[in-house]
């Protein structure tokens, strides 16, 4: 089991970004703005590019495993197994329909610009993909996440998460 001291150095890079976070997200939120541009803001600013309090690409890939963990161990809590099995049409249906058209509408594009068989297939599937966080976020802040359309596009999102592991 590793020690206590070996996370020290873990410690400083997380309250950078909950720091930031805590103070980019209510400006925006004033402002009007959803608050995923908040975060995004807050990533430019402490990052290389901005004050450079986080340099290391290695620490932020790290933190962002955890944020992915999280999210999907929050969306699991959330989850019922009844509400699954209900909405196994729309995520196998409409999930793999999204992911597949998606996939070869922009395999093909990049197809077009000379992109080889491995690659075409590469980018159709990477932009075919979206940003679970970001689109649950943009829903729950717009109330629309128990409408019709808020529930496929959940199912959508829960499809493209279970493809990543065989991707």
């Amino acid at each position: 089991m590793a020690s206590a001291a070996s996370h020290v150095s873990f410690l400083p890079p997380v309250l950078t970004f909950c720091a930031a976070a805590v103070v980019a997200v209510p400006i925006f939120r004033l402002a009007g703005l959803s608050a995923v541009l908040g975060y995004l803001a807050a990533g430019v600013a402490i990052g290389p590019s901005g004050l450079a309090l986080i340099e290391d690409p290695q620490t932020t890939a790290t933190v962002a495993e955890l944020g992915v963990v999280l999210l999907l161990f929050i969306v699991g809590l959330e989850l019922k197994l009844a509400q699954l099995w209900d909405m196994r049409r729309d995520i196998f249906g409409l999930g793999l329909a999204q992911l597949g058209l998606s996939a070869l509408a922009l395999g093909g594009a990049a197809a077009v610009f000379g992109h080889t068989g491995t690659g075409s297939f590469v980018v159709g599937i990477a932009l075919a993909l979206s940003a679970t966080a970001i689109a649950l976020q943009m829903l729950e802040e717009r109330h629309d996440l128990q409408a019709p359309y808020g529930h496929r596009a959940f199912a959508i999102l829960l499809f493209q998460d279970i493809s990543i592991v065989p991707l």
